[in-house]
């Protein structure tokens, strides 16, 4: 059964989302919407996305939405969800509330009653209450709420995208990950000759640009590194999407590729050289890069 999915992006970048998203996923309606793109989607296309996107922040599920003047109505949305299809019992959850022009007073007492309204829920129908866990929940709501509709998402991506598993070393204003390959895409810069040629960033700071350029020109996908909330839950631990999601997995990796343009980056402060040359150790790009010490001038 295909799922209404969000995927939330900056500003001003929906449109190289949905060109990307259009890319990932042949002869997929994907709608515009501000802050995101909408679209339908399967539990792997779902498992895809969080692999493959380079600029959505999160792959949302929505689960529900309603009219709201309080919490009461909050409530009822998150109680009528069978969420015995998503958890059990011994799963952990955490509901995190984003606002515009809510008329409620208290953002965080919304969530608190979304959380209630979970558990309830479950322990009607299993005897238990599952537990919250502020840091690492197996089950991530997101609350969204506007002047006067609700809607509910479980997100599948856990921390956001732009996090992709190899930065560690990072300087006084690091700039995400997802930002940078926004900055690529509206370049037109592909990682070929013929659709960016040679890259090289005299300014790289941390690395960040020039590790997602040599992601890029390597074919590297994004998340190939680090986990993702929707491995814990029950629709994604079978053992068939289990496997879908090996598959998933080893086809990206059988798709790597040397690069086929150079990437280079410099930076006034050797410091920064020297995270910028361990983070791409760390994103398995250091073989494609060149970075050195230098003035921009």
């Amino acid at each position: 059964m295909p799922l209404p999915l969000f995927l939330p992006c900056a500003a001003g970048i929906e449109g190289l989302l949905a060109a990307e998203v259009r890319d990932l996923l042949a002869d997929t309606a994907v709608v515009e919407m501000r802050g995101g793109v909408a679209l339908e989607g399967d539990p792997i296309e779902v498992m895809k996305l969080n692999l493959e996107s380079r600029l959505a922040q999160r792959v949302l599920v929505e689960v529900g939405a309603c009219d709201y003047r309080g919490e009461q109505e909050l409530y009822e949305l998150a109680r009528a969800i069978d969420w015995s299809d998503w958890v059990t019992p011994r799963h952990t959850l955490r509901v995190d509330t984003t606002a515009h022009r809510s008329p409620l007073r208290s953002v965080n007492f919304a969530a608190l009653r979304v959380k209630d309204a979970v558990c309830d829920m479950l322990r009607d129908a299993t005897g238990q209450r599952p537990n919250v866990d502020t840091h690492h929940p197996d089950l991530q709501l997101m609350l969204h709420l506007g002047e006067e509709r609700a809607w509910l998402y479980i997100d599948t991506s856990g921390e956001a995208l732009f996090k992709r598993g190899w930065r560690t070393d990072k300087g006084d204003a690091p700039l995400k990950e997802t930002l940078a390959a926004a900055m690529l895409a509206a370049a037109g810069w592909r990682g070929t000759p013929e659709a960016g040629g040679a890259l090289h960033d005299p300014c790289c700071g941390s690395g960040t640009i020039a590790i997602e350029a040599a992601q890029i020109a390597c074919g590297i996908a994004p998340g190939l590194k680090r986990p993702f909330a929707f491995e814990g839950l029950l629709p994604f631990a079978t053992e068939a999407m289990r496997a879908e999601w090996q598959r998933l997995k080893s086809h990206a990796t059988a798709r790597m590729h040397p690069a086929r343009v150079p990437v280079s980056g410099s930076d006034v402060s050797f410091r920064m050289v020297d995270f910028a040359r361990r983070n791409a150790e760390r994103a398995g790009v250091a073989h494609v890069i060149t970075f050195n010490g230098g003035d921009a001038l």
